[in-house]
C-alpha cells in the first residue's frame, strides 16, 4: 500500500513539473536562410546548396553542421512572389505574408532539421512556455521526393498544407496518406508513360533502364517498366542507386558498357545523375542515346563540353518553361537590396544570422542572371505562392476597397480545403488548380542537347506531350530537327533482334525477353507479308505460298499435257500403233484373195483390225485438260472399243473349235456360228458394255476433280471415277471375256500348227491378263498425272499384245515367205485337216 501511494505521487510530481517546463531549443537552434515577419506567414524548403559533407556520425562528440555548397533561385522566386503579392491592390490587400525559407542542402538530415525549424519557430508563448500552435499557414517545397515524403508525413497530422514545386513521385499522389499535400509539377505516372510513348514512337524495342534508388526513381521505373511492357518493349536491364553508394554507381556503369542496347532510361534525380555523367564522361563512354527526365535534362550544371561528348544528342521531357515577368531583373538587383539578410549595410542583418559566412558562395550570383530564363521551376514555386495566396484571400473575405478581414484565425486544414477549390490565371498565363489527387494537368517539353555550329549549347525544343489529350494525340515530335548521340542526324537502332523480313515468323529465344527472338521461315503453304509477324498464315486450299514464302499463289495446276515430254511420247506410241493397224488392214486388204487372209476369217479380222484401232486412239483422250466431256468419253470409249476388240478376238476363237469340232463324223456345229451368229455375238458382247457405260453416266458419271491430296505445293486435275461401281463394272466385263477368250483358246492350242492361231491368242490373252492385272497396283498407288499414264500404258501395251500376237505370224508369212501363203500349204496333208479348212 506505501508502495502504491509513493507511485501516484511521483507521477504527480512529474506531471506537475511537465506543465510548468519552459519551451528551449535543445541543442544548438538553426536559423531559416531567409526570413521576414507578416501577418500570415508561408515556409519554404528548399535544396538552395546541392553537395554535402556528411559529419560524424561516431557519437564520440557533438555532431557538427552539414556543410553544403549552391543554387536558391527557387528561393529568390518564392521572394519575389511574395512581395509582388505584398504590393498588389486587389490580391490580399491589406495583408503582408512573411516568409522562413530553410536550406536543406540536398540533406534528408537537413530536411528533417528544417521542418523542426519551420513547425517549432524561434518564438514562444507567455513566460516561455509553448503555444501548441504553427506559425505557418503553409509550405512550399521540398525539391526532391524523399525529402517531400519526409515533409509530408511529419506535417500532415497537423493539416499544414504542404505545396512542392518538383516532388512528381506518384506515390505522393496517395490522398490518403497525404490528405494535405499539393503540387503545381504534374505527377510522374504521366512522366513515365510519356518515357514510354517516346521509345515506342521511335520504334525502339530494347532500351536499358537506370533509376535513382528513392522515391522518385523507384516510383517512377517502376510505372516505366509496367508501361513498356505492355507495349511489347523489352528492358534489357534495370539498375538503380544512391548518391552515397559510389560501389553501387560502378555496377551501374558496367552494366550500361555490357548492355546491347543502345538506349538508355535514366529516371535519375539530380544529384544522382551528375555523379552519372562524371563517371561517364572519366571512362569515355559514349554512343548511348540517353531518354531523361525533368529534373536533369535541362540542367545548365551538366551542359558542358566534357559531358557533351557522352551525353550530346540526349532526349527528354522538362517543366514547361515560362519566364516571369521582372524576375530576372529582381534577382540581379532589389533582391540583394531588400530580401538578402547578409549584405554591405549592417542594417540588413538577419536578426538569426550569427556570421554572413553561409552566404559568402551566394553573393558570387550577385550580378550573376544568366541562367535566370532557363530555371524551368521558377513558375512551380511561382504558381504554388499565388495558389496559397488566392486560398487565403478566400478564407479572409477579402474585398478589394474593403481589404481583409484581420480579425479572423486561420487554421492550416482551412487553407487545404480552400487550395481545393481555387482555379486563377497568373500573369505568365498559365491557370492554376489542383485535381483529386493534389495534382495539375501533365504539359511537357521535348528537349534535345544540341551544340550549335559556333560551338555554344542549347536546349532545342523538339516537341511536347500532353497527357490531356488522346493517347494517339499527346506526343508530338519533330524528328526531323533532334540531332541524335555522336552528332549523328540517323536516329540509332537498338533492338535486341533485327525485325523479322515477310516470308518468316518470330520464335522466342528460351529464356530471353520477347524482343530476344530467332526468325523462322515460313513453312511450305504457309505465308507472312507483315514484318515480325508472330504466326504464319496458311494459304487457301488452292493458293500456295511462293518462293519468298510472302505471298500465296495459285498453285500450279498439273494434268498429263500434250506437250509435256512423257504426252509425247505416248501421244507417239498411241499413232504409231494407229499406223501400224492401219498398215497391216491395208496389207491384208490388198491379200484379201490370199489363203491366210481366207483362213483367218477375214472379216473378224478387219473387225479387230478397227477395234484395235479404236483402242490406240482411245487412249488420246486421257491426255490433256480434263474436261467434263473429256472425263466421260475416255473411260466409256476405252470400256466399248475393249470390249468390241476382246469380242472378235473371242469370236475368232470359238470360230476356230468349231471348225475342228465340225471335222468330227456327223457334227453340224458350223450352222449354228456361221457368219451371221460371228457377227450377233460380238454385237451382243458389245451392247452389254454399251448397256453398263449408259448407266454409268446416268447414276454418277465422270466429272473433272481438283486433287489435292497427293501434293500439297500443286493441284492435280483428274477425272474422277464419279461411281466407282461403274468403272471396276467395266473393267471386270472386259476381264470376264479375256478370261474366257483365254480359256477356249488355251483348249484349242493342241490343234495342228499350221493354220491354228488358237495359240497365238493364247499367248496375246495371257500378255492382256498381265498386263491389266500389274494395272491395278499401279493405278492405285501412282499419284496425279502417273495414274492416267499407267493407263495409257496398259491400253497401248494390251493393244500391240494383241496386235503383234494375232497378226505378226501372219504378216510374216504374207511378206517374207509368200511361198507359204498358198491353199496347199494352208490345208496340209491329212483329210481331217481338208475338211477343218472347209468348215473354216
Amino acid at each position: 500500500m506505501l508502495l502504491f501511494l509513493y507511485i501516484v505521487l511521483l507521477f504527480h510530481h512529474l506531471h506537475t513539473k511537465v506543465e510548468n517546463t519552459l519551451c528551449r531549443i535543445m541543442g544548438d537552434p538553426n536559423y531559416p536562410l531567409f526570413s521576414k515577419d507578416g501577418d500570415v506567414t508561408i515556409g519554404g524548403i528548399f535544396a538552395i546548396h546541392r553537395k554535402e559533407t556528411l559529419p560524424s556520425f561516431e557519437f564520440t562528440q557533438k555532431p557538427q553542421h552539414l556543410s553544403c555548397s549552391r543554387d536558391f533561385r527557387l528561393a529568390q522566386t518564392m521572394i519575389f512572389a511574395i512581395q509582388e503579392i505584398n504590393r498588389s491592390e486587389s490580391l490580399l490587400p491589406n495583408i503582408s505574408i512573411g516568409y522562413i525559407i530553410y536550406d536543406t542542402c540536398g540533406s534528408r538530415l537537413s530536411t528533417m532539421t528544417a521542418i523542426m525549424g519551420l513547425m517549432n519557430g524561434q518564438d514562444f508563448g507567455p513566460g516561455n512556455i509553448c503555444n501548441g500552435q504553427s506559425p505557418l499557414h503553409a509550405i512550399i517545397g521540398e525539391s526532391e521526393t524523399s525529402a517531400t515524403v519526409i515533409l509530408s508525413r511529419t506535417t500532415g497530422p497537423f493539416k499544414i498544407p504542404v505545396i512542392s514545386h518538383s516532388s512528381s513521385c506518384e506515390c505522393l499522389s496517395n490522398r490518403k496518406d497525404y490528405p494535405s499535400f499539393f503540387r503545381t509539377i504534374s505527377s510522374d505516372y504521366h512522366q513515365s508513360r510519356a518515357l514510354a510513348s517516346i521509345v515506342k514512337h521511335l520504334g525502339w524495342s530494347w532500351v536499358g533502364a537506370v533509376n535513382s534508388d528513392n522515391d522518385y526513381g523507384n516510383n517512377g521505373m517502376a510505372i516505366f517498366l509496367k508501361t513498356v511492357q505492355e507495349e511489347g518493349i523489352c528492358v534489357e536491364y534495370s539498375v538503380k542507386f544512391y548518391r552515397t553508394e559510389p560501389e553501387k554507381l560502378k555496377k551501374v556503369v558496367d552494366t550500361i558498357k555490357k548492355g546491347t542496347a543502345k538506349v538508355i532510361v535514366a529516371f535519375v534525380s539530380f544529384v544522382e545523375m551528375g555523379l552519372l555523367i562524371e563517371q561517364l564522361s572519366i571512362q569515355n563512354i559514349t554512343g548511348f542515346q540517353m531518354i531523361g527526365v525533368e529534373p536533369w535534362i535541362t540542367a545548365n550544371t551538366y551542359f558542358t563540353p566534357n559531358s557533351f561528348h557522352a551525353m550530346g544528342g540526349s532526349l527528354g521531357f522538362a517543366v514547361k518553361k515560362n519566364n516571369i515577368e521582372g524576375f530576372a531583373e529582381y534577382a540581379i538587383k532589389p533582391f540583394w537590396g531588400t530580401a538578402f539578410p547578409c549584405s554591405e549595410s549592417e542594417g540588413n542583418y538577419s536578426q538569426y544570422a550569427l556570421s554572413c559566412s553561409r552566404y559568402e558562395e551566394l553573393l558570387a550570383l550577385k550580378n550573376y542572371n544568366e541562367d535566370v530564363t532557363e530555371h524551368r521551376y521558377s513558375s512551380n514555386v511561382y504558381k504554388a505562392v499565388y495558389a496559397v495566396a488566392h486560398s487565403l484571400h478566400s478564407l479572409l473575405k477579402c474585398k478589394e476597397q474593403e481589404g481583409c478581414e484581420k480579425g479572423l484565425t486561420i487554421q492550416p486544414q482551412q487553407v487545404v480545403e480552400a487550395l481545393k477549390k481555387i482555379n486563377f490565371a497568373i500573369k505568365t498565363g498559365d491557370h492554376v488548380w489542383f485535381d483529386s489527387t493534389g495534382g495539375v494537368v501533365a504539359l511537357y517539353e521535348v528537349v534535345n542537347w544540341q551544340q550549335d555550329s559556333d560551338g555554344s549549347f542549347q536546349f532545342k525544343s523538339v516537341g511536347y506531350y500532353d497527357a490531356s489529350l488522346p493517347t494517339y494525340q499527346n506526343l508530338d515530335l519533330n524528328i526531323e530537327n533532334i540531332i541524335w548521340t555522336g552528332g549523328q542526324l540517323e536516329k540509332p537502332r537498338s533492338v535486341c533482334s533485327e525485325s523479322c523480313p515477310p516470308g518468316t515468323r518470330k520464335a522466342a529465344q528460351k529464356g530471353r525477353p520477347v524482343c530476344c527472338y530467332d526468325c523462322i521461315p515460313c513453312a511450305e503453304g504457309e505465308i507472312s507479308n507483315e514484318t515480325d509477324s508472330i504466326n504464319c498464315k496458311v494459304c487457301p486450299g488452292e493458293y500456295w505460298s511462293n518462293a519468298e514464302k510472302n505471298k500465296c499463289v495459285l498453285k500450279a495446276v498439273e494434268f498429263l499435257s500434250f506437250t509435256e515430254i512423257m504426252g509425247i511420247v505416248l501421244v507417239f506410241f498411241s499413232l504409231f500403233g494407229v499406223g501400224i493397224t492401219a498398215l497391216v488392214a491395208i496389207l491384208f486388204y490388198n491379200k484379201k484373195d490370199t489363203p491366210i487372209v481366207k483362213a483367218n476369217n477375214s472379216e473378224l479380222s478387219f473387225l479387230l483390225l478397227f477395234s484395235l484401232t479404236l483402242c490406240f486412239l482411245c487412249s488420246l483422250t486421257f491426255i490433256g485438260r480434263p474436261t467434263e466431256w473429256s472425263c466421260m468419253l475416255r473411260h466409256t470409249a476405252f470400256g466399248i472399243t475393249f470390249v468390241l476388240c476382246i469380242s472378235c478376238v473371242l469370236g475368232k476363237t470359238i470360230v476356230v473349235l468349231m471348225a475342228f469340232k465340225a471335222t468330227l463324223p456327223g457334227s453340224n456345229v458350223m450352222k449354228w456360228f456361221g457368219p451371221a451368229q460371228q457377227r450377233l455375238s460380238v454385237l451382243a458382247f458389245t451392247l452389254i458394255q454399251v448397256l453398263i457405260c449408259v448407266l454409268w453416266l446416268t447414276i454418277s458419271p465422270p466429272f473433272p476433280y481438283k486433287n489435292m491430296k497427293y501434293y500439297k505445293e500443286k493441284i492435280i486435275l483428274e477425272c474422277s471415277l464419279g461411281s466407282t461401281i461403274g468403272f471396276w463394272a467395266v473393267l471386270s466385263y472386259i476381264s470376264l471375256l479375256a478370261l474366257l477368250c483365254f480359256i477356249l483358246a488355251f483348249l484349242a492350242r493342241t490343234l495342228p500348227d499350221k493354220f491354228n492361231e488358237a495359240k497365238f491368242i493364247t499367248f496375246s490373252m495371257l500378255i492382256f491378263c498381265a498386263v491389266w492385272i500389274t494395272f491395278i497396283p499401279a493405278y492405285v498407288s501412282s499419284p496425279g498425272k502417273f495414274t492416267v499414264a499407267v493407263e495409257i500404258f496398259a491400253i497401248l501395251a494390251s493393244s500391240f499384245g494383241l496386235l503383234f500376237c494375232i497378226f505378226a505370224p501372219k504378216c510374216h508369212i504374207i511378206l517374207l515367205k509368200p511361198e507359204q501363203n498358198t491353199k496347199q500349204h494352208v490345208m496340209g496333208k491329212t483329210a481331217s485337216t481338208s475338211l477343218a479348212l472347209k468348215a473354216y
